[in-house]
């Protein structure tokens, strides 16, 4: 599908710009893999594809536990959209193929 694959993403939040990375696969209308960055990496989970439409959430620890809800479109090598940071609101995020 579209979206499987390792991906840069570039998440835009209240303390500047955050790198991580993305591996996926998708099954089905399922979508899981893992994320990482600095250094950590966890399972993604309640991922889903629609077509162009992904969707999935990470747990983190650092730099506070939380979950982050991330909701976009892949368009070919690019995928863009938003993360939800439960009460903090929602922030765009970015992704080239990697």
């Amino acid at each position: 599908m579209a979206v499987d694959g390792s991906w840069n993403i570039v998440m835009s939040t209240p303390m500047g710009e955050r790198n991580a990375t993305l591996t996926v696969t998708s099954a089905g209308g399922a979508l899981t893999g893992t994320q990482g960055a600095e250094g950590q990496s966890g399972e993604i989970f309640d991922g889903t594809v629609a077509g162009d439409d992904v969707a999935w959430k990470i747990s983190i620890t650092n730099p506070m536990p939380l979950t982050l809800a991330f909701t976009g479109k892949v368009a070919g090598d690019s995928m863009s959209g938003e993360m939800g940071i439960g009460p903090m609101g929602s922030f765009p995020f970015t992704g080239t193929r990697a």
